[in-house]
């Protein structure tokens, strides 16, 4: 049983099993209210699932790629999270779930998942089909792109405006059934934040 938390796009959390599938499961799509609602969306889905902090194996945090500002709030809720309930964090990459998606329903061969960067860039990553367990196959990681460079190809473009915790936390599902490591537990910024420290003044006697 795991709680999975995304906002590399809007703010999503959910509750799943490896054998039930998604137990429940809450979005907001709004892009400028992380911080606002990932709590509530996280308190929704443990009362409507029933299921207490104790009871999870872990907690799922999305790891992007996804804008810095909105993304960090949900990874800091998920280790925050976890780190009250004494749970480990299972870091995954966003753009499996959105892929996972798409192949559970229907879509077959390569598939270039597409979501908006801002500043008229786009994220991207490609798959080639799925594994043995299931799996999205990512081609080569994810990128940050000009919104009119990329080239489609044979695949399959989805731009996705939203990321399913459900299905995130049930790419986490798979890829511990299937003995398969996670993904490296590094926020995917793909870019560096609007705002930086200024460099310290020197002090002088």
């Amino acid at each position: 049983m795991l709680l999975a938390i995304d906002s590399s796009l809007g703010t999503s959390a959910a509750v799943v099993d490896h054998d039930r599938g998604f137990v429940a499961e809450r979005s907001h799509h709004d892009t400028r209210s992380h911080a606002e609602v990932v709590g509530s969306l996280i308190r929704d889905v443990l009362t409507e699932s029933g299921v207490a902090p104790a009871e999870l194996s872990g907690v799922v945090a999305g790891m992007g790629p996804g804008p810095f500002t909105g993304l960090r709030i949900g990874i800091a809720a998920a280790r925050a999270f976890a780190f009250g309930a004494e749970k480990p964090v299972v870091p995954i990459v966003s753009h499996d779930a959105i892929a996972l998606e798409w192949y559970v329903g229907g879509g077959e061969g390569e598939l270039l998942v597409v979501t908006d960067a801002r500043r008229r860039e786009i994220y991207c990553t490609r798959y080639s089909g799925t594994d043995a367990a299931g799996l999205p196959v990512r081609v080569d990681e994810p990128a940050l792109a000009k919104s009119d460079s990329i080239v489609v190809g044979a695949a399959t473009r989805v731009d996705s405006d939203r990321v399913s915790a459900g299905h995130l936390g049930m790419v986490a599902e798979l890829t511990w059934a299937a003995g398969l490591p996670f993904a490296a537990d590094e926020p995917l910024y793909l870019r560096s934040p609007d705002v930086s420290p200024s460099p310290g003044k020197r002090v002088t006697s």
